[in-house]
């Protein structure tokens, strides 16, 4: 049974790609801060309950030492876990809310990326695969969203060394980039767009998403999805507006 470790695993897109890997017949790491949904996610299923803050060296770490202890190695890891902050013109973003995106969105994802990388180098038989989690934003911003999309750009940094420091060791490391699926955080969004005046959001199922990821996961380890968009048809990311 191959296994994977899931961060941000509570809700929206985690939570979804929880599930389908869980009826796929994977073991499944779930972490993320709030224990109660996980708990109800992984009953009856090869799922190990992982309570921890992504922003936490220690948490982290201990984390996935638990997760191989009970399933002896690490095959992937989908680094998910994020938040979009408060939106608005750079004037109007304090430093501690950009302080606190980056060290969800960038820290967090460098210290998952770091633990999984140290397992996959170490672990008989040596490899594995990472897959973070960009976004749209990592491509081309949306109003407002300056913390969060200056995370999102550094992600496709990360993914691009993961994947050249990773080769002699048989490490793959990929990138989704989501654009506009239906989760609360989306929908949060789309009321803020709708108070301000702007155009109508469009989005798709976030089972698509979570499809995408179990795609790139099942690949056999010769081949790899360096960069994947799925977004929903009818957002305006091509094209001049």
């Amino acid at each position: 049974m191959k296994t994977i470790l899931i961060t941000g695993a509570s809700s929206g897109i985690g939570a979804k790609t929880a599930e389908l890997f869980l009826d796929a017949g994977w073991h499944v790491g779930l972490l993320a801060r709030r224990r109660e949904h996980l708990e109800e996610m992984a009953a009856g299923k090869a799922a190990t309950v992982l309570t921890a803050d992504v922003t936490q060296e220690d948490e982290v770490e201990d984390a996935l030492a638990t997760l191989v202890r009970e399933t002896g190695r690490l095959d992937v890891l989908f680094n998910n876990a994020g938040m979009f902050g408060p939106q608005g013109p750079i004037d109007e973003i304090g430093y501690e809310d950009w302080r606190r995106v980056v060290d969800v969105n960038l820290n967090g994802m460098f210290l998952a990326a770091r633990a999984g990388f140290r397992q996959m180098r170490a672990q008989t038989p040596q490899g594995g695969r990472i897959i973070n989690n960009g976004s749209l934003s990592a491509q081309s911003p949306r109003e407002g969203s300056v913390a969060y999309t200056s995370t999102k750009h550094a992600i496709t940094g990360l993914t691009k060394t993961l994947s050249l420091d990773g080769r002699a060791y048989d490490i793959a490391c990929g990138q989704i980039d989501i654009g506009n699926a239906r989760t609360a955080i989306d929908a949060e969004l789309a009321a803020r767009r709708e108070a301000a005046g702007l155009p109508k959001v469009r989005s798709k199922d976030v089972l698509e998403a979570a499809r995408a990821v179990l795609h790139m996961a099942s690949l056999p380890p010769e081949a790899n999805v360096q960069f994947m968009t799925v977004m929903a048809t009818k957002m305006p990311f091509v094209g001049r507006g």
